[in-house]
């Protein structure tokens, strides 16, 4: 009988073990994500230039401190945990955005880090699936990516990354067409400098794909 007692009581520690496991496992640490590094150098900056009264052209010092607090939420998402970004699209059309394809780490044919999947109008990404930016179409122009707001456009094809812990807003401005964004430190990225599909093609063609994004109504 005492045997049995040992065994199980043998049993219940090694159970407690293995379930408590993932608590002794170390956290992934923020500090070296590539995001979290990218928004505390843009906070730093945006910081320094406000304390020193360095005038940001077509920058008031109160949309100075808006993308501070903007960036220091999206620090705090990533302190947090948050490593998955989300894409809400406000264009009236069909928007195209990169997120992990499924698999990718198990299935060697993989030619892209990340897939294009379209998002229907008014529709937002699901929770927990990391949107990691948009595709801009190349007759499309976007503002808000400089200092001075003003639409860009581009003579070969880019996309639009976002940094982890982001909620994108994607929107058209009524007066040029230009697509407006709310994430404040999103950068541009060609074909040579990440591994994502950036074809050159218009809105148009974009707008004939059957959306396939997955949404928090899917």
């Amino acid at each position: 009988m005492k045997i049995w007692k040992s065994l199980l009581i043998l049993l219940i520690i090694i159970a407690n073990l293995a379930f408590a496991q993932p608590s002794f496992a170390d956290r992934p640490k923020f500090s070296k994500n590539p995001d979290y590094i990218e928004v505390t150098k843009a906070i730093n900056e945006l910081t320094q230039a406000k304390e020193a009264q360095t005038q940001v052209e077509g920058v008031t010092p109160e949309e100075i401190q808006q993308k501070i607090d903007d960036l220091a939420f999206q620090k705090y998402a990533l302190e947090t945990g948050i490593n998955w970004g989300q894409c809400e699209n406000k264009t009236g059309n069909t928007v195209a955005v990169y997120g992990k394809i499924p698999n990718s780490e198990e299935n060697e044919d993989a030619v892209y880090d990340n897939g294009l999947y379209f998002l229907a109008d008014g529709q937002s990404t699901k929770n927990n699936w990391d949107c990691d930016g948009f595709y801009l179409p190349n007759d499309v122009t976007i503002s808000g990516l400089t200092a001075d707001g003003q639409a860009q456009e581009f003579t070969e094809a880019v996309a639009i990354k976002i940094p982890d812990g982001s909620k994108l807003a994607i929107k058209t401005n009524p007066n040029n067409a230009a697509i407006e964004i709310n994430v404040p430190n999103a950068q541009i990225v060609k074909a040579n400098e990440v591994n994502w599909f950036i074809p050159n093609v218009s809105q148009a063609l974009i707008d004939t794909r059957v959306p396939n994004a997955p949404t928090m109504k899917s």
